[in-house]
């Protein structure tokens, strides 16, 4: 009984062990009491900061729908378990399936199994012992272009699409935006917010020189040009050839940039920070 309670449940043996005494050997009880018991312990962890974790990728079978999304857990080792991995598949598919945009209404997706995504998170943070969270994820659909993908190991993702060019022009522009993390794709998309508070940055320290105010002039729009190639795609040089900016090669290309996306796990997620040793204290103290 305790093979077979451990083998629906994913419980320890202990656990199972513990749930049958204190049902009197009743099967369906002792997951029923499991249950109510795991939803308890994932409230507890619900608040536990999960800044690991991993990008996962999710194509149709035609490649004209990909789907990137973020999932995050508190350890490394955790990110590497089959466990893991296999609900990030589920919500990945059922992102790919679903045609919603928000992470919410995603998450009340039903599963083939019985029950919705949401539950089935509960379920595993119960299960695993730690707060696991689907963070965010985008759904690209090609139309009559491309779209490139990059993963760097399993914690950079870029999702691009591209009219024009081919798979392989995707491909590398996905993998330069990975490298060189553009915030804006040219230079129109650059807020007015951002570009007067730049000059304002600009202008104090040019200000400095003592030079006279036609030079200054010059002086600020020549770091502003500067910032703007910084952190447009279009206006980056291109990681396999620094000798080509990223505008150059897709106008040589006949391609055109429509949006991107790119996500590193635990990015802005403040993690917590503490003395190892002062929290094992702190632990034997309370003992």
């Amino acid at each position: 009984m305790v093979k077979e309670l451990r083998e629906r449940t994913g419980s320890g043996m202990m656990e199972c062990k513990k749930a049958l005494v204190e049902t009197g050997g009743d099967l369906e009880l002792a997951i029923e009491q499991m249950r109510k018991s795991g939803l308890a312990k994932a409230d507890k962890k619900a608040s536990r900061i999960a800044a690991e974790g991993s990008i996962f990728f999710s194509q149709s079978a035609d490649g004209k729908t990909v789907v990137m999304l973020e999932v995050n857990c508190e350890t490394d080792f955790v990110a590497k378990g089959n466990d893991f991995n296999a609900f990030a598949a589920s919500v990945g598919s059922a992102a790919l399936a679903s045609k919603v945009e928000e992470l919410d209404a995603l998450m009340r997706s039903p599963l083939a199994s019985g029950g919705t995504l949401e539950q089935a998170r509960v379920e595993l943070v119960a299960k695993i012992g730690e707060n696991i969270n689907v963070r965010r994820f985008v759904r690209y659909q090609s139309g009559n272009g491309f779209i490139g993908s990059y993963l760097h190991g399993s914690r950079i993702g870029v999702l691009v699409q591209i009219d024009g060019g081919d798979e392989l022009l995707g491909k590398d522009i996905a993998m330069h935006i990975a490298a060189s993390r553009p915030e804006f794709i040219a230079e129109a998309d650059v807020s007015e917010q951002v570009l007067k508070r730049e000059k304002e940055i600009y202008s104090a320290q040019a200000g400095e020189s003592g030079k006279p105010a036609d030079i200054i002039e010059k002086m600020v729009q020549g770091r502003l040009k500067k910032f703007l190639g910084e952190i447009t795609l279009l206006g980056q040089p291109f990681v396999k050839d620094p000798d080509l900016n990223v505008g150059k090669l897709l106008r040589d290309r006949r391609a055109t940039v429509v949006r991107f996306d790119r996500f590193e796990v635990g990015e802005g997620i403040a993690k917590k920070t503490g003395n190892f040793a002062e929290e094992v204290m702190a632990q034997v103290k309370g003992h």
